[in-house]
């Protein structure tokens, strides 16, 4: 079939290479967001899939609002056959919708009607899923609503973030797409909607919700310090300041500190939660690098008892 490939970050460069590498099918041109500032320098830089489909000698579309009607005139002359679409970051006007024979085909990071939404592998961390997916479905105007091609399944591990866990996704989802496209141009593959139960919504997670509450529960401490990771990244406030929570891990032997009550060893940097204590072992105080919570606590000479949390 002839493809038009909808996406912008890093997560969506696997399954445009897989659908440039099938064999089956013509990637013709590219969709992604405008060129955004970045770095220091805040200059202007093309999307990852920008710069992998100039790389690959692709035409690259780049339309503020995608209703534009430059684009949409572009994308009748092009005629796709089909437009499948990962994490492209903007809706589709019904009028864009309507010009690919098969519509758009979405590859969204989560089992569908799970997690719809902005953020599906965060929220299924956060959540504390043991199990989750990709899934490929036909763009309609509602939310992540349309009927479903296909399914594969990913295990959530212990210490997966929703780094780990959406790096693994986007290859698994990419293969995913490619047969997806396959059944759609044999004619062996039809959409089943989807079920009307199960259905949970997954937002963008703002940079508030990434503060830790140490009066939750270690695991919920935990999940949200993995499901934050990379972005927007977990925090909490010490002596006035963000601290942001790059790694921690579970010490369920210890119950002995309060929420937000430190206790610091010569390699070791424990606080206390909810439930038991977290050993902190990677965090980034404001204006620095990343560092190994033991080192942090001895340059910024934390005292056993200290608090973190709070305003």
């Amino acid at each position: 079939m002839k493809l038009v490939f909808a996406g912008t970050p890093e997560v969506a460069v696997p399954a445009l290479d897989a659908l440039i590498a099938s064999g089956r099918h013509d990637v013709v041109a590219v969709v992604t967001r405008p060129d955004a500032p970045a770095g220091r320098g805040r200059r202007l830089v093309a999307s990852p899939v920008a710069e992998r489909a100039e790389e690959a000698g692709i035409e690259v579309l780049k339309p503020g609002k995608p209703r534009e009607p430059e684009f949409l005139e572009r994308l009748r002359e092009i005629g796709p056959d089909c437009c499948p679409v990962v994490a492209y970051g903007a809706l589709l006007p019904r009028v864009a919708l309507d010009i690919p024979a098969h519509g758009w085909v979405n590859l969204h990071f989560s089992l569908l009607p799970a997690w719809r939404g902005a953020a599906p592998v965060q929220h299924a961390v956060m959540a504390g899923d043991e199990i989750t997916g990709a899934s490929t479905f036909l763009i309609e105007e509602g939310l992540d609503s349309g009927p479903v091609y296909g399914t594969v399944t990913e295990e959530v591990r212990p210490t997966d973030t929703s780094g780990d866990l959406l790096t693994r996704l986007a290859f698994a989802g990419a293969g995913l797409l490619v047969a997806t496209m396959d059944g759609i141009a044999d004619g062996t593959l039809k959409a089943v909607p989807q079920p009307s139960e199960g259905v949970t919504i997954a937002p963008k997670i703002t940079v508030e919700d990434a503060e830790v509450d140490w009066s939750a529960p270690a695991l919920r401490v935990d999940r949200v310090v993995r499901g934050c990771t990379p972005a927007p990244g977990a925090w909490t406030v010490f002596r006035g300041e963000r601290l942001k929570l790059i790694q921690a891990a579970l010490v369920p032997e210890r119950t002995d500190l309060a929420p937000g009550e430190t206790s610091v060893a010569k390699n070791n940097v424990y606080v206390g939660t909810g439930s038991h204590v977290v050993e902190l072992l990677w965090v980034q105080a404001q204006g620095k690098k990343p560092m190994r919570a033991a080192d942090w606590a001895r340059g910024v000479r934390i005292a056993s008892g200290e608090r973190v949390g709070g305003k």
